[in-house]
């Protein structure tokens, strides 16, 4: 990551004034959330739908804000692709994610929005049983946990204010926790306006003055390793495909089903997401554009360092401020949801009944979902994209099929098959890892293996059907 003594010497008064404005602005949005809160019954105002889903209340333009800037807090992550791969990382954190959105609009929205349930887990428990439910809930946790994000959080802010990378990520977290425990998801939500505005303008931004700067972008292949406009990024089909299937992992996203749920009606959640898949595409034009144009301008930079140190070169005074509080707001935007439906994991999907659920069990689990993402983000030592690969491939692969089956025809799997199927995915997904350190097995990653395994049990059923 570019250094604190690096970043410091381009920024200036204004620029800290336009980033804490920024700031200001979040928090004056979650009090704003918090006041019409206020005005609600007492009754709903103290509920459990309240707390979780903003009581089923969210009205369109609420919806896109806060599914765009949940969905993409990687932003390191998929510029350091760039800067390496090039367009690789178009088709692998773009294009295979857009065809995932447009399936779940399509052929999700309605049959998720017909079952009353609070999170995905829960509707697992609705299909199938408690078992599955709370098999469920533990896989969510795993891919729910803010690992890169807590990552991302701490290199941003020891670029920006210095200090240890330990403390800088310690004293990010505990801000976003404490909004979260204040104001439920309606902080969450009404933070993510004010953040989805600035991330977008901030990547927007940075594309305007790289043109004027370098030039037109239809002039940066001339300018770029060919590599880099090969689709398959020299990685091999195999291991392309590997993202076409965590995409897919959009499909049994705890996130994406909470804001569906949430939404005021199924039209809501479904224009919404159709909305939102075009703002993600002209925002992954933006990064990626960006990206190609701090390899041209920068070859020699860390990747992990390029996008943010080229942006900070080619941008003027009060610019650099709103462009770093973009930066901070892509990231914090996802890290408050995945912090906030992990804590849901644990303190309504896992640990109490339904009936006896209160706010200070989701209270003690938000707390203890922080400190698990302190101290674990930094056994992956800044790779992002691992932790994508490493915690989104089990969720992917084990509750893929499973789910998707049961909610096309409800029925057709028992709640022993779905236990048996997820269950023996995740143990060949962990069997295959751990022998991989010892044996040179075959060069098949460990995600097919896994689906492979989960699908397996399923087939008698499929079969018997004729589906």
């Amino acid at each position: 990551m570019v250094s604190h003594s690096e970043l410091l010497q381009f920024i200036t008064p204004l620029d800290w004034i336009v980033f804490f404005g920024v700031l200001g602005a979040t928090l004056a949005s979650v009090l704003y959330g918090q006041s019409l809160k206020n005005r609600l019954p007492e009754k709903e105002k103290n509920s459990t739908l309240e707390l979780l889903l903003m009581g089923r209340k969210m009205t369109l333009p609420i919806f896109v804000a806060t599914l765009v800037a949940t969905w993409y807090g990687g932003i390191f992550g998929v510029t350091a692709l760039t800067f390496e791969k090039g367009i690789y990382n178009f088709l692998t954190q773009g294009i295979f994610w857009y065809l995932s959105y447009l399936l779940f609009a399509f052929f999700l929205v309605k049959r998720i929005r017909n079952y009353n349930a609070m999170t995905i887990a829960e509707l697992a428990g609705q299909l199938f049983g408690s078992r599955a439910e709370k098999l469920t809930a533990s896989l969510n946790f795993l891919n729910l946990l803010p690992l890169a994000y807590t990552i991302s959080l701490g290199i941003f802010l020891q670029a920006l204010f210095g200090g240890t990378l330990f403390m800088n990520t310690a004293v990010g977290i505990l801000v976003v926790t404490l909004w979260s425990l204040w104001g439920g998801f309606r902080a969450v939500v009404f933070s993510d306006l004010v953040q989805f505005i600035f991330m977008i303008l901030g990547v927007l931004l940075v594309v305007i003055f790289a043109w004027i700067h370098i030039g037109n972008p239809l002039t940066l292949q001339a300018k770029l390793p060919d590599s880099h406009f090969d689709w398959l990024g020299g990685e091999g089909l195999a291991a392309t495909l590997v993202w076409g299937f965590i995409a897919l992992s959009t499909l049994v996203d705890p996130n994406f089903y909470q804001r569906c749920l949430a939404a005021e009606s199924e039209q809501v959640a479904k224009k919404g997401i159709l909305i939102s898949t075009l703002i993600w595409f002209l925002f992954d034009c933006c990064t990626t554009l960006g990206a190609l144009y701090a390899r041209v301008a920068i070859p020699q930079a860390n990747p992990q360092n390029a996008y943010l140190l080229f942006s900070m070169q080619i941008v003027p005074e009060g610019v650099r401020g709103l462009i770093l509080s973009g930066i901070l707001a892509t990231i914090l935007s996802t890290m408050d949801s995945y912090l906030f439906n992990a804590a849901t994991c644990l303190s309504y999907d896992f640990f109490n009944s339904k009936e006896n659920f209160k706010k200070w069990h989701h209270h003690i689990a938000l707390v203890s979902v922080a400190v698990i993402s302190l101290f674990l983000g930094h056994q992956f030592d800044g790779k992002v994209v691992e932790v994508w690969k490493t915690l989104g491939g089990f969720s992917a692969a084990c509750l893929l099929f499973p789910l998707l089956i049961a909610q096309w025809k409800p029925g057709l799997i028992s709640e022993k098959k779905f236990c048996w199927a997820v269950i023996t995915g995740c143990f060949g997904i962990v069997t295959w890892k751990t022998l991989n350190q010892f044996y040179s097995l075959p060069s098949v990653d460990a995600f097919y293996v896994g689906l492979l395994l989960t699908t397996v049990p399923l087939l008698p059923s499929l079969l018997r059907k004729k589906i």
